[in-house]
């Protein structure tokens, strides 16, 4: 079963790939994140263990890979909606704590300047190459176990924007079901964040900052839109289980003000070092 990869296509004249020691084939396979891989017809489970996956590496000698390394990593992930201030906020972080800075893989995604033309037609189409796109990062992102920076998380598309499309006519109950099924498939295999920002802002503000970055595919965004993901937003926020830090871009200007950026770092520090003992969130 080849999911969108030409790697785990077969290599060679026969469908077994390459031949291994004594003559017998070992198959070459790259892990992508699904429940199971077919491989000469037989189905080998994957399995959760720990902080990874491990799975049968082959039938010969039945020894198990982990597919993503014990985890000595940060994992942070910023949330917000759009024009909140993530990217900023994701490059600053990184800087100062040397962590790799990621970036989601949404201006990639081409049915996005369809959707903002017309959401209605494009919404299911849309949100399913993200999902997709989303989830080969953050698989390619374990294996490396490295701390990183991620600007959104995978939270953002399932728990904010998908549902937000339905609730405004833009996304059918049938295509909402699916997107659902597919998220909840694939979100049980990846570790979640050790600490989730979330960025906050009011409309007018989110407003100012579109129109400062001047994204020409942007430029078409509702208004009740944008309203509609902040109440979105702030209700999730309220009911995230899991560390959560709130950086409020209202009050708080981390990009022209060293202070302010002081403090959200201050506060970030203070959640590592008690090792993420309060679950409360905290607002800046």
């Amino acid at each position: 079963m080849y999911l969108s990869d030409p790697s785990l296509a077969p290599r060679g004249g026969r469908r077994g790939g390459r031949r291994g020691d004594g003559g017998r084939e070992v198959e070459n396979v790259r892990v992508l994140p699904l429940f199971f891989l077919y491989i000469k017809k037989k189905a080998y489970f994957c399995s959760l263990k720990g902080n990874g996956i491990t799975l049968p590496y082959n039938s010969v000698s039945n020894k198990k890979r982990n597919v993503w390394p014990e985890k000595k990593y940060m994992q942070i992930a910023i949330s917000g909606n759009i024009g909140a201030g993530k990217t900023e906020l994701t490059k600053l972080l990184s800087k100062h704590y040397g962590y790799r800075a990621v970036y989601g893989p949404s201006e990639e995604n081409p049915y996005l300047n369809s959707f903002y033309e017309d959401m209605r037609r494009w919404s299911f189409n849309m949100m399913v190459h993200s999902l997709y796109a989303n989830i080969m990062q953050l698989t390619e992102l374990q294996a490396t176990g490295e701390s990183f920076i991620r600007d959104r998380s995978l939270y953002d598309d399932a728990a904010i924007f998908a549902p937000n499309l339905h609730d405004m006519g833009l996304l059918t109950t049938r295509d909402l079901t699916t997107y659902t099924k597919l998220f909840e498939m694939t979100y049980s295999l990846l570790p979640k964040p050790d600490l989730l920002i979330y960025v906050r802002a009011d409309v007018p503000t989110l407003i100012r900052h579109i129109q400062k970055r001047g994204r020409e595919y942007e430029s078409s965004i509702r208004l009740d839109y944008l309203t509609n993901l902040n109440n979105r937003y702030e209700n999730w926020a309220a009911n995230y289980e899991g560390k959560m830090l709130v950086v409020d871009t209202d009050e708080r200007d981390f990009v022209e003000n060293r202070a302010d950026l002081g403090v959200i770092i201050n506060n970030i520090d203070a959640e590592f070092n008690s090792l993420f003992g309060n679950d409360e969130p905290m607002e800046q």
